[in-house]
């Protein structure tokens, strides 16, 4: 278990401080899904291979797909991107409700243990970022030398009705796993497929318990994510 003691030690450390400096730091986006190969066509991957920030990895992980999710990826014929499916689909709560709290936490943790950037965000396979999306926090966390940013994003309420949601302060349903950017370290806190226990969605789940390390947060101020 990963203490605040943990953190405080690596976040002293000039290996830890070095990425804020790195001109062009690689940058990973974990992408779980399954069997939503049009989504992937169609919304997420189609919007972070558009990215003005060019240096990434995107690394997607099937959680036992069975449809044509490997077809679109080649698709793209894409070299950034990853793909490694998963035999089986992750075990989720049977219940609806919980499972949607956890599904994909298997997956993105997958992601997780592949990603190699210096600073890691999220994308779930039906989400889309704005074009210059990583540009811009990447430049924020120069700024800011923030361990993890958040920011505002739209959400889908009905057809071509979109909200904001202004993501302030930063607490559970104010944050969700397409708004997230955070420094590569933090990656030893994964997501718990468990959280529904706690009635907790993963995303918000892996945040606080981040929070909880002492890390230093920053709100990014414009949306940059539509959540479908």
């Amino acid at each position: 278990m990963v203490t605040p003691a943990d953190f405080l030690q690596a976040a002293s450390t000039e290996q830890y401080k070095k990425i804020y400096e790195l001109e062009q730091p690689l940058v990973t986006i974990c992408i779980p899904t399954y069997n939503r190969a049009d989504a992937l066509l169609n919304c997420s991957l189609k919007s972070a291979v558009r990215q003005t920030y060019t240096n990434l990895e995107i690394i997607v992980v099937g959680d036992g797909c069975t449809d044509h999710t490997a077809d679109v990826i080649r698709q793209f014929n894409d070299p950034r991107i990853k793909f490694e499916n998963r035999e089986s689909r992750g075990e989720y709560p049977s219940e609806t409700y919980q499972r949607w709290l956890v599904a994909g936490s298997i997956p993105t943790n997958r992601a997780l243990e592949l990603a190699t950037g210096h600073f890691i965000t999220h994308l779930d396979d039906d989400d889309e970022f704005f074009d210059d999306r990583i540009e811009k926090l990447v430049a924020f966390a120069k700024e800011t030398q923030a361990d993890l940013i958040y920011h505002p994003f739209y959400y889908l309420i009905g057809p071509e009705q979109w909200v904001m949601n202004d993501a302030e302060p930063l607490m559970c349903a104010k944050v969700t796993t397409s708004s997230m950017f955070y420094h590569n370290w933090l990656k030893c806190i994964p997501w718990d497929p468990r959280s529904y226990l706690l009635n907790e969605p993963g995303d918000w789940n892996k945040v606080r318990r981040m929070v909880e390390l002492g890390i230093k947060t920053a709100r990014y101020p414009e949306p940059l994510t539509m959540k479908h």
